[in-house]
């Protein structure tokens, strides 16, 4: 074997290929036909969006759940421990696996050089056509069309929100951006589309390739109903059920075009009503407005684009906060820092910024300058990592204040660690 480690694995991928992101298909899909010339023999559920992928992901995988299949889940980024992207039934594949595969992967690719993303990516669906799960639900990592989980092709694809981000690789415009997102529908499969106001770009990929779109508000809707809600559907179905786990507003939009790939999906998977409230009721996934309750609170998002932040925000200011917010907040290169210090600069009371690791990486000065200049009057801070923000964050703060941890997933996944949260 290459390395006997899984740290020696991420670190040598990392310098393996000569860009960071590359998107296309066809290196990575010639070492998948390599390593698994039958493919995968289970259907096949895939998540693309700007924001809600995650979260649309842990509901159909709770639902699944309890409905009693067996369900792999490949996403990503991970906040702690890389085999978070990985799991089986909730549990995330062991380092001793991941190692095993990716000797199988290097042996496969040849001479051929692969990202760090497209290695993960292989080691999932080598783990699941091994296993064989009766559910395989893939998270697109960017964009769709040229993300290299399109290799795949998925029996129902799910696309959440369509808005501003990864403009240097997706486009300018949310049309642009949506033209690559639909990249995942295939022709005769149903594809459900969660954002409200879709691009047209989409309904147009749709209508090109002959895949069969569910839109929200158009084929199925949701009504509010006190301590839950009703949703609606094609043919006159209507089902009763509590309302999502999961925090955000927004988190009902997710669940309805989460019932919607259920129900399209009931002729592959028959999934009871019971299995939908259940698992709705007990999804979970951390680092979304996840409170970590104490004195002071602290808040942890990982919204890093504008239309995440948009939402963070509103949660907070729905909230009666009594004391001060405190932001502990890092960024990676390419993203709208001026559109998030617009939107956080009159509910942040103070700002602590730090450096980050990668060469993606927003320097902590280089925010603060782009913070300056955007308006923010708040006192700003910056830090060489996360743990002295962190430290510096708790110093200034009394018992009623909320120490808020937003941007980029390394910000929230090291501050996880600081909390001793695993």
């Amino acid at each position: 074997m290459r390395f006997d480690t899984l740290d020696q694995w991420l670190d040598w991928q990392e310098t393996l290929h000569p860009r960071e992101i590359e998107l296309g298909l066809a290196r990575v899909l010639t070492v998948w036909r390599r390593l698994k010339p039958a493919g995968l023999e289970c259907p096949v559920i895939t998540v693309a969006g700007t924001n809600g992928k995650g979260s649309c992901v842990a509901m159909l995988a709770s639902i699944y759940r309890h409905a009693g299949y067996r369900v792999g889940v490949y996403t990503s980024p991970h906040l702690i421990r890389y085999n978070e992207r990985i799991t089986l039934d909730g549990d995330a594949v062991d380092d001793r696996r991941l190692c095993e595969v990716f000797e199988d992967i290097d042996r496969a690719r040849g001479d051929t050089t692969l990202t760090y993303f497209e290695f993960g990516t292989l080691a999932a669906l080598t783990i699941f056509a091994e296993e064989k799960p009766d559910l395989a639900i893939l998270e697109v990592g960017l964009g769709g069309r040229l993300d290299a989980v399109n290799i795949i092709d998925a029996d129902l694809a799910l696309i959440t929100t369509i808005d501003l981000d990864h403009t240097e690789w997706l486009g300018e415009t949310r049309d642009e951006i949506g033209r690559e997102k639909a990249g995942i529908m295939r022709p005769d499969r149903p594809v459900v589309l969660a954002d409200p106001d879709m691009p047209a770009s989409v309904f147009a990929a749709a209508e090109r390739i002959g895949a069969d779109a569910y839109a929200q508000g158009r084929d199925y809707t949701y009504t509010e109903t006190g301590s839950g809600w009703r949703w609606s559907g094609p043919d006159g179905i209507s089902i009763d059920l509590p309302l999502p786990a999961l925090p955000g507003q927004e988190q009902i939009y997710n669940a309805s075009a989460v019932v919607m790939a259920c129900h399209c999906f009931r002729q592959r998977l028959d999934c009871p009503d019971v299995a939908l409230a259940a698992g709705l009721a007990k999804a979970r996934l951390a680092g979304r407005q996840q409170l970590i309750p104490g004195r002071p609170n602290v808040l942890l998002d990982v919204a890093h684009n504008p239309q995440a932040v948009e939402s963070l925000r509103s949660c907070l200011t729905q909230h009666q906060q009594v004391g001060r917010v405190r932001a502990v907040f890092g960024l990676l290169r390419g993203k709208d820092a001026t559109a998030i210090a617009s939107l956080m600069g009159d509910v942040v009371t103070e700002w602590h910024l730090m450096d980050l690791s990668g060469s993606r990486a927003l320097a902590s000065s280089e925010l603060a300058d782009t913070f300056r200049e955007a308006g923010i009057k708040a006192p700003i801070k910056t830090y060489p990592n996360v743990a002295n923000a962190m430290d510096g964050a708790k110093a200034s703060s009394e018992g009623e204040d909320l120490i808020l941890v937003f941007g980029s997933f390394l910000v929230v996944g090291e501050a996880m660690q600081y909390l001793s949260i695993r």
